[in-house]
Protein backbone atom coordinates (compact mmCIF):
# COMPACT_ATOMS: atom_id res chain seq x y z
CA UNK A 1 0.00 0.00 0.00
CA UNK A 2 1.53 3.81 -0.55
CA UNK A 3 0.86 6.25 2.12
CA UNK A 4 -2.88 7.17 1.16
CA UNK A 5 -3.49 3.14 1.80
CA UNK A 6 -4.42 2.01 -1.70
CA UNK A 7 -3.12 -0.89 -2.97
CA UNK A 8 -0.53 -0.64 -5.72
CA UNK A 9 -1.14 -2.01 -9.00
CA UNK A 10 -0.93 -6.13 -9.27
CA UNK A 11 0.28 -6.55 -5.57
CA UNK A 12 -1.75 -8.40 -3.06
CA UNK A 13 -2.07 -7.42 0.24
CA UNK A 14 -1.11 -10.20 3.10
CA UNK A 15 -4.35 -11.68 3.99
CA UNK A 16 -6.03 -10.29 7.19
CA UNK A 17 -9.09 -11.57 9.41
CA UNK A 18 -10.86 -14.89 9.16
CA UNK A 19 -9.30 -14.87 5.06
CA UNK A 20 -6.02 -15.38 6.66
CA UNK A 21 -7.50 -17.87 9.67
CA UNK A 22 -8.68 -20.01 6.46
CA UNK A 23 -5.41 -19.95 4.44
CA UNK A 24 -3.50 -21.17 7.96
CA UNK A 25 -6.03 -23.77 8.72
CA UNK A 26 -6.20 -25.24 4.48
CA UNK A 27 -1.45 -24.94 4.93
CA UNK A 28 -1.91 -26.46 8.50
CA UNK A 29 -4.66 -29.43 7.09
CA UNK A 30 -2.65 -30.10 3.97
CA UNK A 31 0.68 -30.25 5.87
CA UNK A 32 -0.77 -32.68 8.56
CA UNK A 33 -1.56 -35.07 5.29
CA UNK A 34 1.87 -34.39 4.30
CA UNK A 35 3.00 -35.23 7.11
CA UNK A 36 1.78 -38.82 7.86
CA UNK A 37 2.75 -39.62 4.00
CA UNK A 38 6.30 -38.74 5.14
CA UNK A 39 6.11 -40.59 8.25
CA UNK A 40 4.51 -43.96 6.38
CA UNK A 41 7.28 -43.08 3.27
CA UNK A 42 10.33 -43.52 6.40
CA UNK A 43 8.68 -46.89 7.09
CA UNK A 44 6.26 -45.42 10.05
CA UNK A 45 3.48 -47.86 10.37
CA UNK A 46 0.70 -46.44 12.96
CA UNK A 47 -2.18 -45.29 11.23
CA UNK A 48 -1.35 -47.07 8.03
CA UNK A 49 -4.60 -49.42 8.18
CA UNK A 50 -6.70 -46.53 7.96
CA UNK A 51 -5.38 -46.01 3.93
CA UNK A 52 -6.20 -49.94 4.02
CA UNK A 53 -4.67 -53.25 4.09
CA UNK A 54 -3.57 -52.64 0.33
CA UNK A 55 -0.65 -50.39 1.74
CA UNK A 56 0.19 -52.42 4.64
CA UNK A 57 0.80 -55.00 2.45
CA UNK A 58 2.83 -53.10 -0.23
CA UNK A 59 4.99 -51.58 2.90
CA UNK A 60 5.40 -54.83 4.19
CA UNK A 61 6.19 -56.44 0.50
CA UNK A 62 8.22 -53.30 -1.03
CA UNK A 63 9.64 -51.12 2.00
CA UNK A 64 12.06 -49.13 -0.68
CA UNK A 65 9.70 -48.55 -3.44
CA UNK A 66 6.52 -47.70 -1.28
CA UNK A 67 8.81 -45.26 0.74
CA UNK A 68 10.17 -43.67 -2.50
CA UNK A 69 6.56 -43.09 -3.76
CA UNK A 70 5.11 -41.98 -0.22
CA UNK A 71 7.78 -39.74 -0.42
CA UNK A 72 7.00 -38.17 -3.68
CA UNK A 73 3.33 -38.05 -2.39
CA UNK A 74 4.47 -35.96 0.93
CA UNK A 75 6.18 -33.42 -0.91
CA UNK A 76 3.53 -32.75 -3.54
CA UNK A 77 0.99 -32.49 -0.80
CA UNK A 78 3.21 -30.23 1.33
CA UNK A 79 4.13 -27.99 -1.68
CA UNK A 80 0.08 -27.95 -2.17
CA UNK A 81 -0.37 -26.26 1.28
CA UNK A 82 2.86 -24.09 1.40
CA UNK A 83 2.32 -22.53 -2.45
CA UNK A 84 -0.97 -20.79 -1.55
CA UNK A 85 0.39 -19.24 1.94
CA UNK A 86 3.62 -18.23 0.37
CA UNK A 87 1.90 -16.70 -2.89
CA UNK A 88 -0.51 -15.16 -0.29
CA UNK A 89 2.52 -13.36 0.93
CA UNK A 90 4.13 -12.37 -2.18
CA UNK A 91 6.52 -15.00 -1.71
CA UNK A 92 6.79 -16.94 -4.83
CA UNK A 93 6.78 -15.78 -8.52
CA UNK A 94 3.76 -15.26 -10.41
CA UNK A 95 0.88 -15.67 -7.79
CA UNK A 96 -1.86 -15.15 -9.91
CA UNK A 97 -0.78 -18.07 -11.88
CA UNK A 98 -0.39 -20.16 -8.39
CA UNK A 99 -4.00 -18.65 -7.59
CA UNK A 100 -5.36 -19.78 -10.35
CA UNK A 101 -4.13 -23.76 -9.45
CA UNK A 102 -5.24 -22.96 -5.90
CA UNK A 103 -8.77 -22.11 -7.13
CA UNK A 104 -8.84 -25.95 -9.26
CA UNK A 105 -6.93 -27.43 -5.90
CA UNK A 106 -9.64 -26.51 -3.61
CA UNK A 107 -12.67 -27.41 -5.52
CA UNK A 108 -10.91 -30.97 -6.09
CA UNK A 109 -10.31 -31.42 -2.78
CA UNK A 110 -13.62 -30.36 -1.89
CA UNK A 111 -15.33 -32.72 -4.42
CA UNK A 112 -12.98 -35.61 -3.18
CA UNK A 113 -12.99 -35.54 0.10
CA UNK A 114 -16.52 -34.18 0.48
CA UNK A 115 -17.94 -37.42 -2.06
CA UNK A 116 -15.11 -40.14 0.07
CA UNK A 117 -16.66 -38.78 3.20
CA UNK A 118 -19.97 -39.02 2.42
CA UNK A 119 -19.90 -42.86 0.91
CA UNK A 120 -17.63 -44.11 3.75
CA UNK A 121 -19.80 -43.16 6.38
CA UNK A 122 -22.68 -44.49 3.93
CA UNK A 123 -20.52 -47.84 3.95
CA UNK A 124 -20.10 -47.57 7.84
CA UNK A 125 -23.92 -47.00 8.16
CA UNK A 126 -25.04 -49.88 5.84
CA UNK A 127 -26.75 -47.46 3.14
CA UNK A 128 -24.43 -48.76 0.67
CA UNK A 129 -23.15 -52.24 0.69
CA UNK A 130 -20.44 -53.46 -1.61
CA UNK A 131 -20.96 -56.83 -3.48
CA UNK A 132 -17.14 -57.76 -2.28
CA UNK A 133 -17.01 -56.32 1.44
CA UNK A 134 -14.96 -53.83 2.27
CA UNK A 135 -11.84 -52.98 5.06
CA UNK A 136 -13.33 -51.59 8.14
CA UNK A 137 -10.08 -50.12 9.38
CA UNK A 138 -9.78 -48.24 6.25
CA UNK A 139 -13.03 -47.42 5.50
CA UNK A 140 -13.34 -45.87 8.88
CA UNK A 141 -10.00 -44.06 8.43
CA UNK A 142 -11.45 -42.31 5.50
CA UNK A 143 -14.96 -41.43 6.93
CA UNK A 144 -13.93 -39.82 9.61
CA UNK A 145 -9.99 -38.87 9.20
CA UNK A 146 -8.40 -38.49 5.80
CA UNK A 147 -11.55 -37.51 3.70
CA UNK A 148 -12.50 -35.07 6.16
CA UNK A 149 -8.91 -33.48 6.31
CA UNK A 150 -9.12 -33.42 2.37
CA UNK A 151 -12.06 -31.77 2.68
CA UNK A 152 -11.40 -29.30 5.52
CA UNK A 153 -8.23 -28.60 3.66
CA UNK A 154 -9.97 -27.51 0.30
CA UNK A 155 -12.92 -25.49 2.00
CA UNK A 156 -10.88 -23.58 3.97
CA UNK A 157 -8.21 -23.08 0.92
CA UNK A 158 -11.66 -22.00 -0.89
CA UNK A 159 -12.48 -20.04 2.11
CA UNK A 160 -9.39 -17.98 1.93
CA UNK A 161 -9.69 -17.83 -1.94
CA UNK A 162 -13.21 -16.53 -1.87
CA UNK A 163 -12.61 -13.93 1.13
CA UNK A 164 -9.11 -12.43 -0.81
CA UNK A 165 -10.95 -11.58 -4.30
CA UNK A 166 -10.36 -8.33 -4.97
CA UNK A 167 -11.55 -5.46 -2.33
CA UNK A 168 -13.28 -8.71 -0.06
CA UNK A 169 -10.24 -8.81 2.18
CA UNK A 170 -9.31 -4.89 3.13
CA UNK A 171 -12.56 -3.18 4.80
CA UNK A 172 -11.67 0.12 2.74
CA UNK A 173 -12.07 -1.62 -0.25
CA UNK A 174 -15.35 -2.84 0.70
CA UNK A 175 -16.48 0.89 1.75
CA UNK A 176 -16.35 2.51 -1.52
Amino acid sequence: MDSSGERKAGRRQAPTGLGRACLWTACAAGLLHAGFSLYWALGGRWLLATVGQWAVQESTEAPLRTGLLLGAVAAFKAAAALIPTAAAYGRVPKPGLWRTLSWIGAVVLVLYGGANTLVSNAVLAGLIRPDTGYDRMATIGHAWLWDPLFLLWGGALLGYLVLSRAGRDNPRERAR
